[in-house]
């Protein structure tokens, strides 16, 4: 039996990975080099970021995904009985299986505004949990940018994060999942409250990249600020199962994703093609979610129209509302054709237009 394909707009990790990547893993196919990470391949990979960090000092490891970079980034940080804060938003709370929380630490979770976490909360579950030895002791904040609903943290906002840590003497650990999409966001331009990678790091005492969702086929890249919790990390990796004899793989996807802005302009293509849907989609009177400020689009559509657009597209259905109503997840890659999200709003505007008489836009 033929089952009709449908486009993807899922996920940000549908395609393979970017030619460039491809064809760097066949080139250098047949070179021989040592394992876990100690290969030329890794080594100039760390070059390439600590140069857009600018930080010589930066310790980086590689991990083959992000549930991985987020276990080890945080179990290595942290002792048996200490504890992390998140939003209840937070992709460590509802998307990674309990991970955290079965290697011990508890995750300590409270409201998010825009999906960010603010120093108002840290300051409030930090109260109300570390008071007596039978509680969990929290001593690490754990926040996404992007966010889980693709909100971007501006410079500000992830200083006065940053700047409650300190005062709270916890640890900062940032998942970058999606960070090429967050640096890349053109609604925060970097001229007014955007951040770079110096920011990042600067800012946080662990962070990861993301490559995984960015061009890459697998792969993140953890980097450490503080040499006392840098030194252990690669016993952390090996019992986690995150350590591969392979390493090579990652490095080389990194090395090149690191060179002509090409991560950057993945991240780029990305958000654009998000941006295009989300502007399309409201001017024909849909109710946006959250604010799209990355590669997600959080959209508000009746159940009829949901299912006319799975006979052609393939999407997350994010919330149910209590007025019946669905929030559908459109995700848009590095590798989106932008006349697949074309043909989508057009789909849309077909429908709204028979069952609701609105006149027809014209796509941009």
């Amino acid at each position: 039996m033929h089952v009709k394909s449908r486009y993807s707009f899922h996920d940000d990790y549908s395609e393979g990975a970017h030619p460039n990547v491809i064809e760097a893993l066949s080139r250098t196919n047949m070179s021989q080099q040592s394992g876990y990470g100690e290969d030329e391949y890794c080594d100039a990979a760390r070059r390439a970021i600590r140069d857009m960090i600018g930080a010589a000092e930066a310790t980086i490891y590689f991990t083959p995904g992000g549930t991985g970079a987020n276990l080890v980034s945080i179990a290595s940080h942290l002792r048996p009985h200490e504890a992390v804060i998140s939003a209840e938003s937070g992709h460590i709370v509802g998307k990674e299986g309990g991970a955290i929380e079965a290697i011990g630490h508890k995750v300590l979770t409270g409201p998010s505004v825009d999906g960010k976490l603010t120093p108002e909360t840290v300051q409030s579950i930090f109260q109300g949990s570390s008071e007596f030895s039978y509680q969990p002791k929290a001593r690490m904040v754990f926040v996404s940018n992007a966010t889980e609903i693709g909100t971007v943290y501006t410079k500000r906002e992830l200083m006065a994060v940053a700047a409650k840590c300190k005062e709270l003497n916890l640890l900062l650990c940032l998942d970058g999942a999606r960070i090429g999409a967050a640096l890349a966001s053109a609604s925060i331009p970097a001229s007014e409250d955007g951040m770079t990678l110096t920011d990042i790091y600067n800012l946080t005492d662990v962070f990861w990249i993301g490559g995984t969702k960015n061009g890459a086929l697998l792969g993140e890249a953890v980097v450490i600020k503080d040499p006392a919790f840098a030194k252990d990390f690669p016993y952390h990796l090996k019992q986690r199962g995150q350590f591969l004899a392979k390493g090579r793989i990652l490095g080389i996807q990194f090395k090149t994703l690191m060179q002509d802005d090409l991560f950057f302009r993945l991240a780029r293509h990305a958000n654009e093609v998000a941006a295009e849907m989300s502007i399309f989609l409201a001017r024909l009177g849909y109710k946006l979610w959250a604010a799209t400020e990355s590669n997600q689009v959080f959209v508000t559509f009746p159940p009829a129209l949901v299912q006319e657009l799975l006979d052609d597209f393939d999407f997350f259905i994010w919330h149910h509302l209590p007025d019946g109503n669905l929030v559908a997840r459109l995700v848009a890659s590095w590798a989106t054709d932008p006349l697949e999200a074309k043909r989508l709003c057009q789909v849309v505007e077909q429908w709204t237009t028979k069952h609701q008489g609105l006149a027809q836009l014209r796509f941009t």
